[in-house]
């Protein structure tokens, strides 16, 4: 196996957003750097599933239901 390979894995200080902060390892920076998160699991809507509302003002979807809102494939 070839020497200096991989890269230099060591522990560093994540700090959340709300201030909270756990040790994890990590190639970032070096022994002992501190990662400030701008977003983190407790606060975003991806991971939060925050409300997401459809609002379509005329856009896309409206023309889409103009144009093929009365096709009904397959009738009973």
């Amino acid at each position: 196996m070839k020497a200096d390979t991989h890269p230099n894995y060591h522990f560093i200080k994540v700090v959340m957003t709300d201030g909270t902060d756990y040790m994890t390892r990590s190639t970032y920076g070096n022994d002992g750097d501190t990662l400030n998160l701008d977003i983190d699991p407790k606060t975003h809507p991806a991971w939060t599933g925050g409300s997401q509302q459809l609002m379509d003002r005329g856009g896309r979807l409206s023309k889409f239901n103009s144009r093929f809102g009365g096709i009904s494939l397959g009738k009973k």
